[in-house]
Formats: structure tokens, C-alpha cells, sequence
């Protein structure tokens, strides 16, 4: 069933990125580098726009900001438009840290799905992207 096939491969892809971290020497959750390179594209938006852009739980954003901001990554400020809101950016070290990390990123794609042609990799990242309502660039869209 195609449910329990994209469990599988999330838990794969999950294990490649935890590995290839450890092999970087750091300590990192796929969570919070898909958090850090939203920042790095989106400075200073507030933490319910970043859960939105990496598709992850409102509830729970803050905790993932909150160990990242302990290891000085990001820094929360108030939004002064609205004090309920925080303000997220990166420090100059998180901004370092995915400079760093975006080659081993990107290099542990292919691994992913290693037993997968060029072309089938591109074919399924396709075919992926449409059922998420996605562009082929991995952005996403408002809906229809």
C-alpha cells in the first residue's frame, strides 16, 4: 500500500540524514535544518509562518525553535506588530551551519533513493511533488 511504502521511505530517508549528520559531526534533526533553511530564505518570519513552510505542527514549532535557539542557531525576538507573536532569524552561526551542511544535504538525496536510475529519482520527485500539490521545484503552492 502506497501509506505504508512513503512510511518506509520517510523512515529511510530519516536514518540516511541522521547518519550523514553523525558523519559531519553534528547533531542535527531534519526538522530543524528544514526550520534553519526556511529561515535562511525567509528571515525573521514569525514561528506559525515557518511551521506553514515546512509543514510541520504549530504546536510543537516551538520546542524544535527552542532547542535551536539554545544552541544559538536562532534567535526569537517580539513581533512588535503583534506580542503574541515571535519573530524568528538565524544567528550568523546557524547561517554558518547550513552553509556547511548544505553540501552533505544535498549529496545524501542520491542515497535516499540509490536503487533508483537518474531518471526514476527525477520521475518519482515528480510524481511526489503533484500529489503534494507541489511545483517541480519542491515549493509549495495555495491550492488549486
Amino acid at each position: 500500500m502506497p501509506g505504508h511504502l512513503i512510511r518506509r521511505l520517510h523512515q529511510k530517508s530519516t536514518q540516511v540524514f541522521q547518519q550523514r549528520m553523525r558523519q559531519a559531526g553534528h547533531d542535527i534533526t531534519p526538522v530543524q535544518f528544514a526550520a534553519m533553511e526556511a529561515l535562511r530564505g525567509a528571515p525573521g518570519i514569525d514561528q506559525a509562518q515557518l511551521a506553514h513552510l515546512i509543514a510541520y505542527d504549530r504546536a510543537t514549532i516551538g520546542g524544535v525553535i527552542e532547542r535551536l535557539e539554545n544552541r544559538g542557531l536562532v534567535q526569537r525576538a517580539a513581533n512588535p506588530r503583534d506580542r503574541r507573536a515571535r519573530l524568528v532569524s538565524l544567528t550568523p552561526a546557524g547561517a554558518g551551519l547550513i552553509d556547511e551542511l548544505m553540501p552533505v544535504v544535498e549529496g545524501l538525496q542520491a542515497d535516499i533513493l540509490a536503487d533508483l536510475t537518474t531518471a526514476e529519482r527525477k520521475a518519482l520527485c515528480r510524481l511526489m511533488a503533484r500529489t503534494l500539490a507541489m511545483p517541480e521545484d519542491g515549493t509549495e503552492e495555495d491550492g488549486p
